[in-house]
């Protein structure tokens, strides 16, 4: 596989012709067992960063260059006369755990003033996992195990850029992902190169999911009748507050079955408190909340909105009192 690996675009002065693409992972179960390595999965914006013919410029998986938006990625690039890296920039927040509501703020800036006033305010972290090229030799087809080696050895540490520790041990390294508050982990193979573009299976992404009871407020239609549920958790004042809408997982046995339900309990007002989006409130049909769903989810956003919720199930034996209203 090696043998196909392409070394890196020309350059022309200091710009290079087309930027190289990221490789990227498939989405499955934590793999187990020898020939494998794990590292937390950032909940970012991937980007690789090259330094060549005295320029260094940030690029996002897309090729398009990201420099301005992030000024104190600059100190890294200096380090170097000539280097390519993979990772991922986040923003942390207090407790050290990446913020993706936080990073979207930096994530468009074109305006080099504005950049640096957030860089200030809302500094960011360039979260580095592989290295591709290093004075002038190109490592994409190296193994990940000999990559990681030169990178660690590499000895990058910096007041807004790290290299993260890889580990041998899948689950624990997942335990761990989840007791932080993690996305998950990406199991890597040792013996693997680096294939740019290519979505393979010698990089897996194990996301850390976890469920929970809602009460549906209402619903949206969509492309089928039934294309998101409207859910929240019982507030102090007896209305719901809204965690989200949840289109994914409902297939048409469970959209029969919850809209026969919920055709029951039809109401003409909504029974959310202030905080529903217009757009998941355009075209809503609301309902009394009595209808408790459970829902698998990723991550919450800071306002204690779901993040890639999917339905499991309607829950006919709980009640709206019985889900957690502290969620």
């Amino acid at each position: 596989m090696s043998g196909l690996i392409r070394p890196d675009p020309p350059y022309h002065g200091d710009v290079p012709a087309t930027p190289r693409k990221p490789m990227l992972a498939t989405t499955g179960d934590l793999p187990t067992g020898g020939g494998w390595g794990y590292e937390f999965k950032w909940d970012g914006v991937r980007a690789l960063a090259d330094v060549a013919a005295g320029s260094g410029r940030f690029f996002a998986r897309s090729g398009v260059e990201i420099t301005v938006a992030y000024p104190e990625f600059t100190a890294l690039t200096r380090l170097f006369d000539d280097i390519q890296l993979d990772g991922e920039i986040v923003v942390l927040d207090d407790r050290g755990v990446p913020s993706f509501t936080a990073l979207a703020e930096r994530m468009h800036v074109r305006d080099p003033d504005r950049a640096a006033r957030l860089a200030a305010t809302v500094p960011a972290m360039y979260m580095i996992f592989d290295l591709l090229r290093l004075r002038g030799e190109d490592l994409a087809g190296r193994t990940y195990r000999e990559r990681r080696a030169a990178l660690d050895g590499l000895e990058l540490s910096g007041p807004r850029w790290a290299v993260p520790p890889t580990f041998t041990d899948g689950p624990a390294t997942y335990a761990a992902a989840r007791e932080h508050g993690l996305e998950g982990v990406v199991a890597k193979r040792l013996d693997s190169a680096y294939r740019p573009g290519v979505r393979t299976p010698d990089w897996v992404k194990a996301k850390v999911e976890v469920t929970a009871d809602f009460v549906v407020g209402g619903w949206r239609p969509g492309a089928r009748r039934l294309g998101g549920l409207l859910v929240g958790v019982p507030g102090p004042d007896g209305r719901l507050t809204y965690r989200g809408r949840v289109g994914g997982g409902i297939g048409a046995a469970a959209e029969r079955d919850l809209l026969a339900v919920l055709e029951t309990c039809r109401a003409d007002v909504s029974p959310f408190a202030p905080g529903v989006s217009r757009e998941d409130a355009r075209g809503a049909h609301w309902v009394r909340p009595e209808v408790v769903v459970e829902v698998k989810y990723g991550q919450r956003t800071p306002d204690g909105r779901l993040r890639f919720p999917r339905f499991l199930r309607r829950r006919p034996d709980l009640r709206p009192e019985d889900v957690d209203a502290e969620w």
